[in-house]
């Protein structure tokens, strides 16, 4: 029973500390990363569709993605998606590829940045702290129905607080990379 709230637990935080390494992701520093379009939806014969599902996502240069399409029809659907998606970016067509320029970022909006990677970093250890608690509501529901001893609620308990602590600090290492990759010039 125990174990099986604990491994219950720990699938949770490693999903938490997965997801907002994903989110991290899509935070732009300044350098064309492949990833960085993940998020972008094209309509594709009228249903939505990640940009990397419908074209290949390459790096041309160090300031520059590319986005070749894999029918011909699609390069003003991948166009318009990428500039009117959330991130500031603005592809033009050459060819048979969207060519999406990364511009180089102000020391204010590294900044701005930096601010939203720490708020989704808080975010991630509120979601770990709420699956300990929930961990730990589910061993005493244990131990008030005889199910476990106090003695196993009691080091249950110590074994959620210890993964609690480890994917804490997995998010604040992945933090602490991306402000110095935010950072970096």
């Amino acid at each position: 029973m125990t174990q099986e709230i604990r491994k219950n637990a720990e699938d949770k935080m490693q999903k938490s500390v997965e997801a907002i390494k994903t989110e991290y992701g899509k935070i732009r520093t300044g350098r064309p990363h492949p990833g960085l379009l993940d998020h972008v939806k094209v309509d594709y014969y009228g249903s939505l569709m990640a940009v990397n599902q419908v074209g290949n996502v390459s790096v041309l240069d160090s300031h520059t993605l590319g986005v070749q399409a894999w029918e011909k029809p699609m390069l003003a659907k991948i166009e318009k998606a990428i500039r009117d998606s959330d991130l500031g970016l603005n592809p033009s067509t050459i060819g048979d590829v969207v060519r999406v320029p990364i511009p180089a970022m102000t020391e204010e909006r590294r900044r701005d940045l930096v601010k939203v990677v720490r708020h989704e970093a808080e975010e991630g250890k509120i979601a770990i702290r709420n699956i300990r608690r929930d961990a730990i509501a589910h061993l005493k529901d244990a131990q008030k129905k005889s199910e476990i001893s106090e003695d196993d609620e009691r080091r249950a308990a110590d074994d959620i607080q210890k993964l609690t602590d480890k994917y804490i600090v997995e998010i604040d290492k992945a933090t602490t990379e991306k402000e110095k990759e935010l950072m970096a010039v």
